[in-house]
């Protein structure tokens, strides 16, 4: 125990020493062994060591060292083992081009595994930049500023307009509005009131209020959905290399093979070559290269992939999980309908007197109506005629005078605090738009109901079409929304999908996942918000939408769509598919040459030097077979 022990310590301080410089190191590693292989092969006599040499140092000796350390440590037998092996042996035989350039990409390779939990962490610090530092606690009636982390249950808070609420807690006075979109992924905030509950990490809009705190610290909601992203990232099922699931399979038979060869030979020179031919290089290369092909097209569908597994893991999903707001969905809610019913009033007259007793408004709805009417009317001055005497009628709406006369945009609540009555007939077809996932905001002119605004989230144009083109694949559509039952439903039935989970948390969301993922189904998330980043973490595979999306979730995801397009992604599944399709047909490739030139090798009919060109056009018909993908569309 005491001797493991001393070689594990020997171990980590090699690895501690092989970190050091990170991600700058590597770069500047592979640039100068890039270098090196391109002067060894075009002079190499030029000087009196090949500069081959420089990249065999460089990137070999650490794929030797990882691979010694997991021999000693764990008994852990991967490609690099291979690889080490064919090192030695090309050295061995003189071939040091050849491993130089086998050095070299695996290093390529360990850089992109190396930038990719870079960028992993810095999505989790910019999730934890989220929970606000201070926090504003009443002691004895005053205000006192308080690191957020010495709140304790119990204490009385105030949150003015614009504050980020830091801990979780109850309103105990005033009224506000709050974006919750961090937690749901709604764009249209949520009136508070006293007695109602607020979460951390959400957004005070309007007034202020005071709160009773309930959760702090590690337990408030935007500390568990830290801590959601980061054993989402842990539980994650990693795709584990070809290579190395046969690696073990590979050294012991190219191993046995030599040895035996030696033993009834008696020539180390053609156990040398078994071991040359042996070489995974052509097996090491049938995935990568087909994996960076296919990101090359990914990219030109402006999909940007962050994990070089992604679209390896595409290829295994069978259904796709979307959110709604923002993903299916514009995100912004917009004018769908307008109905005037009070006498006198037109559609239009309307829609005009809403728009501009509205347009001293900083609620989203509001301004969602103020920037209707403007799109509606692009050369109209909604600023010159803009409501008088405005007034914010907290949780409930605005009251104005337009014309010297008294306006109320408010909601159902506020007609009725205000004796306004609405017919039966009016209360029902409102009560239809709301059912279509409509929210309904009523006009009422002195004391008088003059109308109502249906205000929506809209569908994306190419939505249809892309649920449509999944289903082909034989792709099932998931709905997984923080919106209400009846928006989602609403969603759901104009695109087909049966399965809908509406009032999803993010907690909710990796549950689901989880869930679908013991019942054998691989699920692809699909999202934008902050909310979904735990849900992008967790899923088998993840697509961010790069656009309107957040930081926060591009960080999460395996992928990004740069322009949000989502009529492409079915393009991105089916390359998944396709991929694999190729990677199997590498490794088909690699294996039979690599055993019909180690069979030749044995018998003494394939010397060094033709083993190692033998070797070599593998990999080039791998690299070839490989390239097709980046052009690959599948055809309609």
């Amino acid at each position: 125990m005491a001797v493991k022990q001393h070689i594990d310590d020997i171990c980590e301080r090699v690895e501690e020493a092989m970190e050091v410089g990170g991600i700058k190191k590597s770069i500047a590693f592979l640039i100068v062994s890039g270098l090196a292989l391109v002067v060894s092969l075009v002079a190499p006599q030029s000087f009196p060591v090949d500069p081959a040499w420089i990249a065999i140092i460089l990137c070999g000796v650490p794929i030797v060292v990882g691979a010694i350390i997991g021999l000693v440590t764990e008994f852990d037998i991967k490609a690099d083992v291979l690889v080490s092996i064919a090192l030695i042996a090309a050295i061995a035989i003189g071939e040091d081009f050849a491993a130089g350039e086998v050095a070299f990409i695996m290093q390529i390779g360990a850089l992109l595994e190396e930038i990719t939990v870079e960028r992993a962490r810095a999505g989790i610090e910019r999730l934890i930049d989220l929970a606000p530092r201070t926090a504003r606690v009443l002691v004895d009636g005053e205000e006192r500023i308080l690191d957020a982390l010495e709140v304790k249950i119990g204490d009385a808070l105030r949150i003015l307009p614009g504050e980020t609420i830091p801990v979780d807690g109850i309103i105990t006075r005033g009224q506000t509005a709050v974006d919750q979109s961090v937690m749901t992924g709604e764009p249209m905030p949520v009136d508070k009131a006293e007695g109602d509950e607020v979460s951390s990490g959400t957004v005070n809009q309007l007034g202020s209020f005071d709160m009773t705190a309930t959760r702090v610290g590690e337990d408030s909601s935007i500390q568990r959905m830290v801590r959601l992203v980061q054993s989402a990232d842990a539980d994650k099922a990693k795709v584990v290399r070809v290579a190395d699931r046969w690696a073990t399979w590979i050294v012991v038979a190219a191993l046995t093979a030599a040895l035996i060869t030696w033993l009834v030979t008696g020539e180390i020179l053609r156990a040398v070559t078994i071991l040359v031919v042996f070489c995974p290089c052509a097996l090491v290369l049938a995935t990568p290269t087909a994996i960076m092909a296919a990101i090359g097209n990914a990219t030109k569908h402006n999909f940007l992939t962050r994990e070089g597994d992604a679209l390896e893991r595409m290829a295994r999903v069978t259904q796709v999980a979307f959110d709604k707001t923002g993903t299916l969905t514009y995100g912004a809610p917009q004018i769908v309908g307008v109905r005037a019913v009070g006498h006198g009033w037109t559609d239009e007259q309307l829609f005009e007197v809403a728009a501009r007793a509205e347009s001293r408004s900083e609620h989203p709805l509001g301004r969602a109506i103020v920037a209707s009417w403007q799109k509606a009317h692009p050369n109209g001055a909604l600023g010159a005629v803009a409501a008088e005497s405005f007034q914010l009628l907290l949780g409930r709406g605005v009251s104005a005078e337009v014309d010297n006369r008294q306006v109320l945009v408010v909601n159902r609540a506020g007609l009725d605090e205000r004796g306004v009555t609405v017919p039966e007939p009016v209360t029902r077809t409102a009560e239809e738009a709301e059912a279509d996932g409509c929210t309904v905001v009523y006009v009422a002119v002195d004391g008088e109901l003059a109308g109502y605004l249906a205000l929506a989230d809209q569908l994306r144009a190419e939505a249809p079409a892309m649920i449509a083109a999944l289903k082909e694949q034989g792709l099932v559509p998931v709905l997984l929304t923080g919106d209400n039952e009846r928006a989602a439903a609403a969603i759901a039935r104009t695109l087909g999908i049966q399965e809908v989970h509406a009032h999803c948390l993010p907690e909710d969301k990796i549950r689901l996942i989880d869930a679908y993922e013991k019942e054998g189904k691989l699920t692809c998330m699909v999202g934008d918000g902050v909310n979904d980043a735990p849900a992008l973490k967790r899923a088998y595979v993840s697509v961010a939408m790069g656009g309107v999306g957040s930081d926060i979730a591009v960080d999460a995801a395996d992928i990004a769509l740069i322009n949000d397009d989502i009529a492409e992604l079915p393009h991105l599944t089916a390359l998944g598919r396709h991929t694999m399709r190729t990677i199997t047909a590498n490794l088909t490739f690699a294996m039979t040459v690599n055993l019909v030139a180690t069979l030749l090798a044995i018998l003494g009919l394939m010397g060094p030097v033709v083993g190692a060109l033998v070797h070599n056009v593998g990999s080039v018909l791998v690299i070839g077979n490989s390239a097709l993908l980046l052009k690959w569309r599948k055809h309609k």
